[in-house]
């Protein structure tokens, strides 16, 4: 059983740009947007790739701290006002082998405007 819904998992793998949030050894916060992100049904995980990976400080903050969140949203519409997305929270790993990828493996999961397209709102702990 997937822990993200069928209508997550097809919002998140729509190739829409998210932002990933570490924060630095100095305890200040760190947000970078990403764009090479998927879900990994084999261990229901989120990964991210990207150019010069294992040179940037969001892969140098997770693998000193191991934690990270993940968001994805945009307007699916204006005129009515319709937001949309998913908050991914929990360990996080920063692998370098065979390809770079920083891996995020849920512990909290928040979606709004994906189930029903309205004002929905998701949240629950997963891990």
């Amino acid at each position: 059983m997937n822990i993200f819904t069928t209508n997550e998992i097809e919002y998140l793998g729509s190739g829409l740009l998210g932002r990933l949030a570490t924060v630095g050894q100095d305890g200040i916060p760190h947000i970078a947007p990403v764009g090479m992100i998927s879900y990994n049904s084999q261990l229901d995980t989120m990964d991210i790739r990207g150019h010069d990976l294992t040179n940037s400080k969001k892969y140098r903050d997770i693998a000193r701290s191991g934690r990270a969140a993940l968001v994805v949203d945009d307007l699916a519409s204006t005129k009515p006002w319709r937001p949309r997305g998913v908050e991914v929270r929990g360990s996080a790993e920063a692998i370098e082998k065979p390809e770079p990828v920083i891996r995020i493996h849920p512990q909290r999961i928040v979606s709004w405007g994906i189930d029903t397209g309205g004002f929905d709102r998701n949240s629950r702990s997963v891990g």
